[in-house]
């Protein structure tokens, strides 16, 4: 049996993992998207498109499983798409792999900046944005795009309308329909005012901290923390949000008994967590314990607190 936890949000079919510092992957199957690579579980393999928020090693790891995989099982060559920026990285990577296997994998690194869109079949399109994370941190919306006759034509026969087009008038307009938004890694940030992200049917936020010590881990890492989470609710007032990226450093039960105490009622029938369980080997607390604040933050290359 698989890693990865079958879940529903938005009407939309999930598999994912997420847990901060270890692994992030969530997939739309359907869609043909994925969100982030984790380590590469199998169940993702036969996906085409990869939409890679950042390359911290907990969503970035499997870039390369990916693309050797999918070659080894005789699927066409898969696509990440990632922060332009990050694009020449990720090809170093490929192209180091290549000489440690003694054969290159083939795949397509698309390269994007913030509100480029990608087309994943005709009517779908991810829309990446800029989040705050980092300089090439990514946040996704998958959208739906269909086409609406303009309303100056409602009324119109079928043949006065093939007369119209064919005179080289556009009779039609594209209607945007925002399915589903993955933060990946972030602090509260601007992307909270785009229409496309208010409009999701659900958003996937990461939620790191809920420890009240955890406060400063938050800032420092440009994480969510657990009392950011009413301003977020406030911005984005019609989706469902699915928590993800919670630290193991807080136990599940007591993460959603603090959850209560900060948000209304109305908003909790809102929210539900990615991980319902953690895995075996995770340390338990009981409830009532005061979580321990005993780890250091660790800095990243840029100097960052990289805090999970």
């Amino acid at each position: 049996m698989g890693r990865l936890l079958e879940k529903q949000l938005g009407g939309i079919r999930l598999l994912g993992f997420s847990l901060a510092g270890e692994e992030t992957v969530v997939a739309a199957p359907e869609y043909n998207v994925c969100f982030d690579v984790g380590r590469a579980p199998r169940e993702i393999i036969s996906i085409d498109n990869v939409c890679l928020t950042h390359g911290h090693m907990d969503h970035a790891a499997g870039v390369a499983y990916y693309f050797s995989q999918r070659t080894f099982i005789g699927n066409a060559p898969g696509r990440v798409i990632v922060a332009r920026s990050l694009a020449p990285s990720i090809q170093k990577l490929m192209d180091i792999w290549g000489d440690i296997e003694g054969h290159p994998s083939p795949g397509d690194i698309c390269g994007v900046q913030p509100l480029e869109d990608v087309a994943i079949r005709r009517g779908l399109l991810v829309r990446p944005f800029a989040v705050n994370h980092g300089g090439n941190a990514l946040g996704y919306t998958l959208i739906e795009v269909r086409h609406k006759l303009k309303a100056e034509y409602h009324g119109k026969s079928g043949p006065q309308l093939v007369a119209l087009k064919r005179d080289g008038i556009e009779i039609e307009e594209h209607v945007e329909v925002p399915l589903l938004t993955f933060t990946g890694d972030t602090a509260i940030g601007r992307w909270l005012g785009f229409d496309f992200v208010q409009k999701s049917r659900g958003i996937l936020l990461e939620c790191t901290f809920f420890d009240r010590e955890h406060v400063s881990r938050a800032r420092a890492g440009r994480h969510i923390h657990v009392n950011d989470l009413p301003e977020v609710l406030a911005a984005l007032p019609e989706p469902q949000i699915m928590l993800t990226h919670l630290t193991r450093r807080t136990d599940l039960r007591l993460a959603k008994h603090i959850l209560e105490q900060v948000l209304k009622p109305d908003d909790l029938q809102r929210i539900s967590f990615l991980m319902e369980r953690l895995p075996r080997s995770a340390p338990k607390r009981p409830v009532s314990s005061r979580p321990r604040d005993d780890t250091k933050i660790a800095v990243n290359q840029t100097g960052r607190g990289h805090n999970r």
